[in-house]
């Protein structure tokens, strides 16, 4: 195969633009919020006191609060403050229901008064009706 010469013109330098002066942008380092607990240690069910060491005990118990009455003298007791908060509550919430809830029923009750009287008219009227013609 013969060789052939390829012949490359001479081309004048290109005249480029000046490049356009971008600022460098700087981004901080993420930083992340990790959540994080204090561990919680639970002993070994298996732990016992050294010898020679008692365990505390708290027999530590509250009195029930009393009234006592003086002429006769006699002690009262008194329910403590969270059996008479419970009853307080229980009694605001019967009466205002029954309160709330009485006229309610009351109509209900006479509607179906009403349609109950209708009905045992109309059986009375026919039987009637059929009475009288046999």
């Amino acid at each position: 195969m013969p060789r052939t010469e390829v012949v490359v013109p001479y081309l004048e330098p290109l005249a480029l633009p000046t490049a356009v002066d971008i600022p460098e942008v700087t981004l901080d380092v993420p930083r992340a919020q990790i959540p994080s607990y204090v561990p919680l240690v639970v002993p070994p069910s298996d732990l016992q006191s050294p010898d020679g060491v008692k365990a505390e005990t708290k027999t530590e118990t509250k009195q029930p609060p009393s009234l006592t009455i003086p002429v006769i003298n006699f002690d009262m007791p008194m329910p403590t403050t969270e059996v008479v908060m419970a009853a307080t509550y229980a009694a605001v919430t019967a009466v205002s229901v029954t309160t709330l809830a009485q006229p309610l029923f009351d109509k209900i009750k006479q509607k179906l008064q009403k349609f109950l009287q209708k009905k045992i008219d109309k059986w009375k009227k026919k039987r009637a009706e059929s009475g009288s013609t046999t």
